[in-house]
């Protein structure tokens, strides 16, 4: 374990024991490595490094062993440390001759040779390029793109700005990576996340709302999609964002949207096996919202409120035997009294496992985040997000 300098804060253990191999060629993306390697490290990787020689000039190898805590293979040795197994290899940036020197067979580095092992052992690759806009224009950039997806690897492409493809950030490549090495595993399951909160209109600019800030639910679809599922957000209005950019967001605002959204996936071919119901859902919506702005000035504003729709109550009969996990939320009651409730909701809708909070705990006003109710075990004490989204990841594994 690495201290002081060179120590990294882990956010995941969503590569705990998976060797990486990281292969860096030419370019002036490059210069990211540094970033990348302790984002591949924060999430539990054991990382290996070669860089080519033109790599070599854009950075030095030392400010790679710095971050790696390994030296980087640079140049052939006896010992062959490229042909050793990896459970992944990573190439950013990826130049073009990378991509063709693999597609080809060529081996005339040591990055070349250990692609070539990794092909033979159907180990995951994935490619990240790197190249200015006219390269990527090129119609020879494609077919060699579209050759190594055929043999099964994968290419990721960051934005186009300032006329050049850029690498995404490290964030999103190691969660790109994560998902990629994790979908292998068995179990994998296709996951609907509800998060943030819903709204319900007064009058043409006016609303009702409730507190959530969709932290806690991006937090959960994060790690999810790190571990290999398929992961699908169904968001309310949120006020934080997710570290990285999920493949697949729904936006909606009020809660009736919501479930609408929710029974579409629920009723579609492919239908959902797990889900997570994370959003602060309207207990109560508007009866008559004004069509316009009501005009200000009175001392008073009467608002009707009617009762809005249960999504746990429309989807159960829909779900069938998927995992599904909800949030129970209640203030100035006893834990046992929470418990009670959230073992309530676990009966009456089938569930396999409730998070049951106390609002000051939510509030971060206490030392504990919440308890883990199901029917397996007794209520588990929840100390922080982190150990929050490993249970339900745990629960939805199997």
């Amino acid at each position: 374990m690495d201290s002081g300098d060179r120590a990294v804060e882990g956010r995941s253990g969503a590569l705990t024991g998976c060797k990486v191999l990281l292969g860096i060629c030419g370019g002036i993306a490059a210069v990211d490595s540094v970033r990348l390697l302790r984002e591949l490290r924060r999430h539990g990787a054991d990382t290996t490094v070669i860089m080519s020689y033109s790599a070599q000039r854009v950075i030095s190898p030392l400010a790679v062993e710095w971050a790696a805590g390994v030296k980087p293979v640079t140049e052939w040795g006896a010992e062959m440390a490229q042909l050793e197994p990896h459970d992944a290899v990573l190439v950013s940036p990826a130049t073009r001759r990378c991509l063709a020197a693999h597609v080809h067979g060529v081996l005339d580095t040591p990055l070349q040779m250990a692609l070539s092992a990794a092909r033979g052992r159907r180990d995951p690759i994935m490619f990240i390029p790197s190249m200015h806009s006219d390269l990527f224009d090129d119609p020879v950039t494609d077919d060699l793109c579209q050759a190594v997806i055929a043999e099964g690897a994968s290419v990721v492409w960051g934005d186009r700005e300032e006329g050049r493809y850029k690498t995404p950030d490290a964030v999103q490549t190691v969660a790109e990576l994560c998902h990629l090495v994790n979908s292998q595993r068995p179990e994998r399951r296709r996951v609907v996340v509800t998060l943030g909160r819903n709204r319900s209109r007064v009058d043409a600019v006016r609303w009702i709302t409730n507190s959530s800030t969709g932290r806690t639910g991006w937090a959960i679809a994060e790690l999810l999609y790190r571990m290999g599922h398929k992961v699908e957000v169904v968001s309310g209005e949120v006020t934080s964002r997710p570290a990285f950019e999920l493949p697949s967001v729904t936006s909606v605002e009020d809660p009736d949207d919501m479930l609408g959204a929710l029974l579409e996936l629920a009723g579609s071919d492919d239908a959902p096996t797990a889900w997570v119901h994370a959003a602060a859902v309207l207990d109560y919506v508007v009866a008559e919202p004004a069509s316009e702005k009501v005009a200000s000035g009175a001392e008073q504003w009467g608002l009707g409120l009617v009762r809005s729709t249960k999504h746990l109550d429309a989807l159960t009969p829909m779900c069938g035997d998927s995992c599904r996990i909800a949030f129970k939320l209640e203030s100035g009651v006893s834990d046992d009294r929470l418990i009670e409730s959230a073992r309530a909701l676990l009966q009456e809708h089938d569930l396999d496992g409730v998070v049951a909070n106390h609002l000051e705990e939510v509030s971060g006003h206490t030392g504990r985040r919440g308890l883990w109710v199901s029917d397996d075990a007794e209520p588990k004490p929840i100390s922080s997000l982190a150990e929050l989204t490993e249970l339900i990841d745990a629960a939805i594994s199997g």
